[in-house]
């Protein structure tokens, strides 16, 4: 009663209640008197009492003098007790909620953790905490501690960065190791901590004082990974055990307003680790997929994801498909909306490049989408619910300048049409259409020049090119033999026959030089014999093609003659150009044939077709 004025108040209301309505008999002696009053109680019951019986326990502590211990979970409860107690400073010197104060500001918001912690506490006093403005305080707390880090770990990382590039005045310095900014983060685990109302506010609380977007993407990527089942695991991964999602939201309705929630906070800049927010951003997507998450998030994701589709992987792009009206395995729709995405940011990107005059490069991200793409459309080309218009849309989506090589894209319609036999003559056409033969790697062709699932038409075309490309090799073969500072041939030759012998005799340093030129003789004709095979090559291909050719015009087929001379090698050398280049590489795989089988098939030797 010396420290609570509720107590005082409602302890005196009782005992003037009780004695009121007590009436002592006359036959009672004054001792029985005396022990009835000893005995009598006075009971009060508070149904809602912040923090429960534990904050009312230290409390009556406190009132009696006994030494409490404050720390960061305990003090709101007690902070929520004084004021429900009226345990004010104008009641009592040094009371309780003047001691709680002090703790607060001294203590708790000096520190994020313990921040964290306090405004955990809270949940359980609302709305009593929300009306002191102890979680407002905490929340506070944490957006500017968080911003001063930020700074100054930042600064550490500068320093680190220059030590290593010796940029640091006195010369190159050896060795230099600094911190890394993400020691500076731990508190992101306890933040995930938070219930789902709480967190809603201090997200709300950094956007409105324009922090750092790579705090709070990581705020939101840790709080869904704890909360939200499915969103860190891939999807080839099992699922996770009922003991590490144990923390998970309990019903599918918290967990989609959770999602969305999320989605809707995500910071529009570049996260500083792509690949990392990439795959986040995956499983947020195929979990927007499973929840039925609204047309605005699945978008917003979509966008996010195509704004640095580079940075995914192929086990990224295979989302499964979950709605009963697709027939595909993958959700295949989607993968071309988020290329959409990509493809629109990069012709933005380029405008404002011409717009400033600057020439525009072949884009790395665009290449290496090209690859992706080029190994998703294999992944997916063996599905027999695949349509062949689907197919063929995806694979002419990117640019020319995105595929170096044809050589993955190859293999994909290879692919497609070993698992699609029952496509006609028609879209099998319309499908080897989007292969450009002079992309084509001479490995590649070679496999193309002995697929039997191919059209005519294709085989036909990969004939001629290949063609080129060995006229191509053989003409660059023959220029490097003619390079300045190594001998002729008829040099070589005398040398063979002993006509430079005498020099030989003249000398140790003479030796050397005939041993010199003995070596140029031998590559000689090492060289020779390589060409005379290449040519042997070359005529074995123009007799397969002149035979092709005469089988073709035996046909007499109507709409070979309307479309005109499309097989004739001198009218497609002049409409393609016919540029190649002499060396082998495919920069879409290490090989061109399927590499779904346990053995890889050897390329053998061309032989003729038998029409």
């Amino acid at each position: 009663m010396s420290k609570s004025r509720k107590l005082h108040q409602l302890i005196t209301e009782q005992e003037a209640r009780h004695s009121s309505a007590a009436r002592p008999e006359e036959a009672q002696s004054e001792d029985e008197e005396e022990d009835q009053l000893l005995e009598q109680h006075f009971q009060l019951t508070f149904t809602e009492f912040p923090g429960g019986s534990e904050a009312f326990e230290l409390a009556a502590k406190f009132c009696y003098g006994v030494k409490i211990d404050l720390s960061p979970s305990n003090v709101a409860s007690l902070r929520c007790a004084g004021e429900f107690l009226e345990m004010t400073e104008e009641y009592s010197e040094d009371n309780l909620i003047s001691k709680t104060e002090r703790f607060l500001s001294s203590s708790v918001l000096n520190s994020i953790k313990d921040s964290i912690t306090t405004l955990k506490s809270c949940e359980r006093l609302m709305p009593m905490a929300e009306e002191l403005g102890i979680a407002s305080r905490c929340i506070d707390s944490i957006v500017s501690r968080a911003s001063s880090e930020q700074a100054m770990w930042n600064g550490i990382e500068t320093a680190a960065r220059r030590r290593r590039n010796g940029v640091i005045r006195g010369g190159v310095t050896g060795g230099g190791g600094g911190g890394s900014g993400s020691g500076g983060y731990s508190w992101f685990e306890e933040i995930s901590l938070l219930g789902m109302p709480l967190f809603k506010q201090l997200i709300l609380a950094m956007k409105e004082a324009e922090m750092n977007s790579e705090i709070t993407e990581s705020c939101l990527m840790h709080y869904a990974k704890k909360h939200i089942p499915g969103v860190s695991r891939s999807i080839r991964k099992p699922l996770p055990s009922s003991s590490s999602s144990s923390s998970s939201l309990a019903t599918e309705a918290e967990q989609k307003d959770l999602l969305e929630t999320i989605v809707s906070n995500l910071p529009l800049e570049k996260s500083s680790k792509p690949s990392t927010a990439t795959r986040f951003l995956f499983g947020l997507l195929r979990t927007a997929n499973i929840l039925n998450a609204s047309e605005d998030c699945r978008d917003v994701l979509e966008k996010k994801i195509g704004s640095q589709l580079e940075e995914a992987t192929l086990d990224d792009l295979l989302i499964p498909s979950y709605s009963y009206l697709n027939e595909t395995l993958y959700d295949v729709d989607c993968v071309e909306r988020i290329l959409g995405h990509f493809l629109d940011g990069i012709e933005h990107r380029s405008a404002s490049e011409i717009d400033g005059g600057d020439s525009v490069p072949r884009s790395p991200a665009l290449m290496l989408v090209g690859k992706l793409i080029d190994g998703y459309l294999s992944e997916i080309a063996s599905d027999s619910n695949l349509k062949a218009s689907k197919f063929y849309n995806l694979a002419i989506s990117l640019p020319d300048e995105a595929r170096l090589f044809d050589d993955g894209l190859y293999r994909a319609v290879d692919v497609y049409l070993k698992a699609h036999p029952w496509v006609s003559e028609q879209e099998r056409e319309k499908i080897c259409g989007v292969l450009d033969c002079r992309k084509l790697t001479l490995e590649a062709c070679t496999h193309a020049a002995q697929n039997e699932r191919l059209p005519l038409r294709a085989v036909v075309q990969v004939l001629f090119f290949e063609q080129l490309q060995l006229r191509q090799a053989i003409a660059g073969t023959l220029m490097a033999t003619a390079e300045p500072g190594r001998p002729s041939v008829a040099a070589a030759a005398l040398v063979e026959r002993g006509s430079f012998g005498g020099v030989e005799e003249a000398g140790e340093g003479n030796r050397v030089g005939s041993d010199t030129w003995r070596v140029a003789v031998r590559d000689n004709q090492v060289l020779r014999l390589d060409m005379d095979s290449m040519r042997t090559r070359v005529h074995q291909l123009e007799r397969e093609c002149s035979s092709m050719r005469k089988t073709i015009e035996k046909m007499g087929q109507a709409g070979l003659q309307e479309e005109g001379a499309w097989w004739d090698p001198f009218a497609l050398g002049r409409k393609f150009g016919c540029k190649f280049k002499t060396h082998v590489c495919d920069s879409h795989g290490p090989t061109a044939i399927d590499k779904g089988t346990s053995r890889p098939n050897q390329l053998q030797p061309h032989r003729p077709r038998r029409e």
